[in-house]
């Protein structure tokens, strides 16, 4: 079973910048899955894709964060990141890292999730 562990979340102003963080374990075979990080607003809302990375470092973005987030992975690291920048309050949400589409085989445990809040 594949454990996948995201940080860097908190609390910041609009306008503001983060950087998240996934590490990635118990597998060797990571480089050849593609990514992903999903983000859920809140209790009784989806889990939505935030942004993907395939295994050969192209990206896709959801519309709402185009522009302003940067996904990027160190396949030799284990660790993919999130670079979000000029952040709004609707980017408030609990932030997870995943394959893309999610649940491959081995990753259908979710991680704790890193909790970001946008203040006004």
């Amino acid at each position: 079973q594949v454990q996948l562990a995201e940080s860097g979340g908190g609390l910041v102003q609009a306008g503001g910048s983060l950087l998240l963080s996934c590490t990635v374990s118990g597998t060797v075979w990571w480089h050849q899955k593609d990514m992903a990080w999903y983000r859920q607003a809140g209790p009784g809302k989806q889990r939505e894709l935030v942004a993907a990375i395939d295994r050969g470092g192209s990206t896709k973005y959801a519309d709402p964060v185009k522009g302003r987030f940067t996904i990027s992975r160190i396949n030799a690291e284990y660790v993919m990141y999130l670079q979000m920048n000029d952040l709004k309050p609707e980017d408030t949400a609990v932030y997870y890292c995943n394959t893309d589409p999610p649940g491959a085989r081995g990753y259908d445990v979710w991680g704790q999730g890193t909790r970001v809040n946008v203040s006004s």
